[in-house]
């Protein structure tokens, strides 16, 4: 699910009366107390109203059995509708106590002081949230909010078609894959892709860059600098290069959006996204091939390194927005939400927990050994302050573009990525 982050222009006017409203303080929520409210709004996604609902009540009862009398409102919105009403409250005194955020749009808020601080040692396992979520939720060093639960990226092969070029397991290694991804590409031909990776797909692309040591940007004095075009960022995007060259042979102009799709057509052998992806491709309605759902396998996916390769941390945080006038019960809330009983309940409805230590007992079991395995190692975007005027998605797909169509040299066309993210990168 694409979640957008919203640009810092389109909230700056409003934000300008929540900042004067800030405070430093951290009472559990933040500073504004109100643990005697009378009422508390909470804000979800309609993915919590439709699949796990219990959930939800029981953190209601845990904090209603604590605060007799307290009064718990839900809202629920679809990704695409909530910003537009969130921001329209924000400045308001009609601000809701607890918001869900997709993890990519915390920042913007953060930085124009929409959400209240929070003590991070006040909410259960913090001490182990995932790094990726960790950083979703920090800024300028202070903590914002409170990881939910993740969504990782794996690798999903079709066992079918590498058995017919003699492949019978999952490579553990990048040399394993790329050998076997040769021997499917010389079988099937040059109308087929071996690994069906669209060229537009940043997330993916910015995989092979952490694995070869580089980054997007990075902080240096205090300053954000972008990183594309160092050394290590260039050996990775020439390695992209090399598989979209080598074994993606569908249009190279396209991004990730549809690739379940296209993979369930039976056109191509591999993917590499998020998790989900690889059972879409299987239903009815995309599987084309009348195969998929007992051909295909997950596997972690193997780095060019040796190690296994970091993958985009997707997934959701939940917020104190500085206006609430009941901080400290709703940080009791999300606690209660996001807790040890939350987290359990959470993963057995097939999501990734946001902590170290559940996310190590998800690897004992074959059924979620694999993205598991693959969320230990992540990154996340940059926590700068101008990363949310970026038009990320656009330079970095017209970079990747460029290079997978060759239209430019991979230097080149990283170079122009770091110029355009330079320019606004530092800019609060």
């Amino acid at each position: 699910m694409k979640r957008k982050l919203v640009a810092a222009i389109g909230i700056a006017g409003m934000m300008v009366s929540i900042a004067a409203c800030g405070s430093d303080n951290e009472d559990g929520g933040s500073g504004k107390g109100g643990a005697d409210a009378k009422e508390l709004t909470v804000w979800l996604t309609v993915d919590a109203q439709n699949n796990w609902p219990e959930l939800v009540k029981a953190a209601d009862d845990a904090v209603t059995k604590k605060h007799p009398g307290l009064k718990i409102k839900h809202e629920y919105y679809g990704w695409p509708d909530k910003n537009t009403k969130l921001d329209a409250v924000l400045a308001t005194d009609k601000a809701p106590d607890v918001v869900e955020m997709g993890n990519t749009e915390m920042l913007g808020y953060m930085v124009k002081g929409a959400f209240a601080p929070v003590d991070p040692a006040k909410f259960s396992g913090s001490d182990a949230w995932l790094d990726g979520l960790k950083a979703s939720v920090t800024y300028d060093g202070k903590t914002y909010g409170v990881p939910y639960y993740a969504g990782g990226r794996v690798a999903n092969w079709r066992k079918d078609v590498f058995a017919a070029a003699g492949v019978k397991s999952a490579p553990k290694t990048y040399q394993e894959l790329t050998a076997g991804l040769d021997k499917v590409q010389k079988k099937q031909g040059d109308k087929f892709s071996a690994w069906y990776q669209p060229t537009r797909d940043w997330y993916a692309a910015m995989s092979f860059v952490y694995d070869a040591g580089g980054s997007i940007a990075k902080e240096e004095g205090g300053r954000w600098k972008a990183d594309l075009s160092s050394p290590e960022s260039l050996k990775g995007l020439d390695e992209f290069k090399n598989v979209v060259g080598k074994y993606m042979h569908g249009d190279k102009t396209k991004d990730e959006s549809d690739r379940h799709i296209v993979y369930g057509q039976g056109k191509s052998g591999m993917i590499f996204g998020a998790a989900w992806e690889g059972a879409a491709s299987a239903a009815p309605e995309n599987d084309k091939t009348g195969k998929l759902k007992d051909n295909n396998e997950n596997f972690v996916m193997p780095g060019p390194s040796g190690k296994n390769m970091p993958v985009f941390l997707g997934g959701s945080d939940l917020a104190i927005p500085v206006k609430s006038g009941a901080q400290a019960l709703a940080a009791e809330w999300i606690d209660a939400f996001t807790g040890p009983s939350g987290q359990k309940g959470l993963m057995g409805k097939g999501n990734l927990p946001n902590n170290k230590t559940d996310l190590a007992t998800l690897k004992n079991d074959p059924a979620t050994a694999v993205p598991a395995t693959a969320a230990e190692s992540n990154w996340f975007v940059p926590m700068a302050p101008g990363w949310g005027q970026v038009e990320k998605a656009q330079v970095l797909q017209t970079m990747l573009q460029n290079i997978g169509t060759g239209k430019k040299s991979v230097e080149a066309a990283a170079k122009e990525a770091d110029a355009a993210i330079d320019k606004v990168i530092n800019t609060k």
